[in-house]
Order: C-alpha cells, then sequence, then structure tokens
C-alpha cells in the first residue's frame, strides 16, 4: 500500500525542509507543493550543485520522480518558466515530469504592484516585510472571487474579459488610492498567452492524477512552504503570510483526501529564525560578535533565499513548537542545523513565557499577545567538538544527545531525524517516516 508523508515547517520558515524532501524522495514517486507561491525558497545541495527552487518542488532533482504543483499554490507562470529554465541548464529534465493544477490562481503583474504599493505606504512598524512577489494580493482575488486561474489561459477571449474587468479595479486602486502608475492591459495579456502556450503540456488535473497515483500504490511526498507560525489563521498575525502553512492545508491544497495522509514530519531548527517584522520572543542580538545569537547568524549563513535579507536568530522555543505540534498533529521531527550550536558554553531553551501576570507554556494566539511575552529559559551545557556531518546518534557529543532529549520531551514529538549537513547523506536516521 502506499505511504503519504507531509513535510510542514514548524517555526517561522527557512527551516531546511527542502533537503528533508529531497531526502525523503529516495522513497517516493511523487512531491507535491500544496500553497504559498515563489516566495518561498528551498535551497538543495546535490554533490557540487546548489539548486534554489521557488515553485518547482523540491523531488525536481531525482530522476523519475513526478512533481505536482496543486491548486492551493498561486502561480506566476512566468517565473515558473525562468525557474524550469535554470533547471534545465543545469541537465535536469523538468517538462516531463512537472504537472500543474489548472486551479491554481494566477499571479499577474498588478498583483506585484499592488503589493509594493501597499508595503511601501505603511509605516516603519506596520510593515509586514513582504516579499513583494504579489502573493497576498492574489490569494485575495481568490477570496474575492475575481482572480483568474491557469485553466482561463485557454479562453483567450474569457481570460481577456476578465483581465479587464479586475484590471479595470486594481488600476483605480493603483492610480487614485496609492497615487502609483497603471499596469497595462495589452502588455500582460500578450506576456500571459505567451506563458501559456509554453505550460499547457504540463497541466493536468492534478487530483485525479494523486488519486490514481495512490490506487496504484506510489508513495507520495506532500511539500508544505513557508512555516506554522506564518500560517494566516495560526500564525502571528498580522504577520504572516496569505496561505494555510499547516500539515491540514495538504487535503485542499492538492484536492487528496484526508484519508490519504498517513505521517507528518515537521522540521525544525536546533534555534529559532524568522525574516521580516512581527514579534519574536527569544530573539537574540545577531550583530555583536561573540554572542550566541551572532553565531546562529553567521555560522548558520542565515540569509533569506529568495530576499537575501538577514534572518533574525533566537534561542529555540519549546512553548512555540508544542503550539506547532498540536496545530499540524506532528507524527515525528526533524531537526536540523544542530551544528550551529557547536562549541557555545551554554544553550538555553525557551520552555514558556511571563505574561502580564500569568506563566504560559503555549504560544498565545495573535501577535500583539506574543509580542508582550517574555521568554522564561532553561539552561543547559553546551559541548565540545562537532556535529557536524555526524551520521549516527552515538557519535553525536553526550551534551548534544541530552539537548536533543530536552528538545524531545519538552515538544512532546518524538525526534525522528537529525540533519548535520546540507548533504543528502548527512542524516541521523532514528525513525525513517515512510517505513
Amino acid at each position: 500500500m502506499a505511504k503519504n508523508v507531509i513535510v510542514v515547517g514548524t517555526q517561522w520558515g527557512d527551516e531546511g525542509k527542502g533537503k528533508i524532501v529531497d531526502w525523503l524522495t529516495d522513497h517516493a514517486q511523487g512531491v507535491v507543493r500544496f500553497q504559498g507561491g515563489h516566495n518561498a525558497g528551498h535551497t538543495l545541495v546535490v554533490g557540487d550543485n546548489v539548486y534554489k527552487l521557488n515553485l518547482v518542488p523540491s523531488g525536481i532533482v531525482r530522476d523519475g520522480v513526478d512533481c505536482y504543483i496543486g491548486n492551493g499554490v498561486v502561480l506566476d507562470i512566468h517565473h515558473l518558466i525562468s525557474e524550469i529554465a535554470e533547471l534545465e541548464k543545469g541537465g535536469i529534465n523538468v517538462r516531463s515530469r512537472l504537472k500543474i493544477s489548472p486551479g491554481c490562481p494566477l499571479i499577474l503583474p498588478y498583483h506585484s504592484a499592488i503589493d509594493k504599493a501597499r508595503e511601501g505606504a505603511k509605516c516603519a512598524d506596520k510593515k509586514i516585510g513582504t516579499t513583494g512577489k504579489g502573493i497576498g494580493p492574489t490569494y485575495e482575488d481568490k477570496v474575492s472571487r475575481r482572480g483568474l486561474r491557469v485553466y482561463d489561459l485557454f479562453h483567450p477571449e474569457r481570460f481577456a474579459d476578465k483581465l479587464k474587468e479586475v484590471l479595470e479595479y486594481h488600476n483605480f486602486v493603483l492610480t487614485q488610492y496609492f497615487k502609483a502608475d497603471p499596469v497595462d492591459f495589452q502588455t500582460v495579456y500578450d506576456q500571459a498567452m505567451a506563458d501559456a502556450e509554453i505550460i499547457r503540456p504540463m497541466v493536468v488535473d492534478v487530483s485525479a492524477a494523486l488519486y490514481d497515483a495512490n490506487k496504484a500504490g506510489q508513495n507520495m511526498l506532500f511539500e508544505g512552504a513557508q512555516g506554522t507560525l506564518l500560517d494566516i489563521d495560526h500564525g502571528t498575525y498580522p504577520f504572516v503570510t496569505s496561505s494555510n502553512c499547516v500539515a491540514g492545508q495538504a487535503a485542499a491544497g492538492a484536492g487528496v483526501g484526508p484519508g490519504m495522509l498517513h505521517y507528518v514530519l515537521g522540521i525544525t531548527k536546533a534555534y529559532c529564525t524568522r525574516v521580516g517584522g512581527g514579534p519574536f520572543p527569544s530573539e537574540l542580538d545577531i550583530d555583536t560578535e561573540g554572542t550566541p545569537g551572532h553565531q546562529m547568524f553567521s555560522v548558520g549563513k542565515e540569509f533569506g533565499t529568495v530576499t537575501g535579507r538577514k534572518r533574525r536568530c533566537g534561542w529555540f522555543d519549546a512553548a512555540l513548537l508544542r503550539r506547532s505540534a498540536r496545530i499540524n498533529g506532528l507524527t515525528g521531527l526533524c531537526i536540523t542545523k544542530l551544528d550551529v550550536l557547536d562549541g557555545l558554553k551554554e544553550i538555553k531553551i525557551c520552555t514558556g513565557y511571563k505574561l502580564g501576570d500569568k506563566v504560559v507554556d503555549l504560544l498565545p494566539i495573535g501577535a500583539d499577545d506574543v509580542a508582550l511575552c517574555e521568554p522564561i529559559y532553561e539552561t543547559l551545557p553546551g559541548w565540545e567538538g562537532t556535529t557536524f556531518r555526524v551520521k549516527r546518534w552515538e557519535d553525536l557529543p553526550v551534551n548534544a544527545q541530552a539537548y536533543l532529549n530536552r528538545l524531545e520531551a519538552l515538544c512532546e514529538v518524538p525526534i525522528a531525524i537529525v540533519s548535520t549537513g546540507p548533504e543528502r547523506d548527512e542524516t541521523i536516521l532514528r525513525d525513517h517516516p515512510f517505513k
């Protein structure tokens, strides 16, 4: 029988999901993206090659694996075509293996224009830290039932009529409210029609294809983007993305029944990072050399894959992880970047917060209360030596083992995998999700 695994980020994204998806794909025949857009970034290291992916599922670097973009993904097809071309330059066969849902909402140039104008108009402390790629406005159009979808591309007259109507609305907002330049109809239309012909052979009924693959006994890996605390419903709202990043979205965003989903693997760094605005209770100073925060930032090379922005860094937050574990129904954890903590004399874990006159052990809902949280720390001894590229649990320093055991106990989820480097084989396996 087929076994299907969901991989989700459990913090604020950037947990290292790409490497783990690629590693697990050795036991899968298909990889599915089910939410987000090209604001997500997955970096894969395979030998001497480094692949930076935004829309194409991470399974693409494995020969013979089918890759699916589900209806929950908002799609900038012009960007997708560029990404495909870059992968093909590296000798990867993409077009015969990539399958795109006709139900994907389209990101078009006016979405990016609105996104940038809106963020630019906010005062500094209100900025979300959006990538400006039009993700939010596209999801808004979807929910407002005025969006265009991939299937509209193949009916030029229908596409033109819908585009004129929605562009009239967005250009009014751009010119009258934001005092920005309008977006030209003909430019958008011509580019969309040209791009449509390129992706046409890759557009299939993804929901039906996944059902057939499951019936045939093929294992599927469902790949989340961003992280749980960026989820539009369960994250630190309003400092969140515009989609649902949690495991439950795999069903709706790919068009499969929940009964087809068997194991949820949560990816988490051995510390915490966050890009952009929003509260971060365990945040540390990353700019002062010699501090733990600076070590996390510099050793961890903490720059955003998509934006190149500095990632904020802080101690591991177990209260945050407990919230994430419950929302996702985690079966197991994968800890990444443990080696970044090598050499620290002591390591702290946030176990809960002081919130006013209360002590809480679960991350509050919404940014306002999270911003008021004062972290409560537990301190553990650090370790000498390196955990980098260690491939067996028993070869880890004793204090590193103790740290991981404590995380497991605090988060109430077993650690299935420890990633000790960017390469595929730099992985400690304790419980294989597909077995």
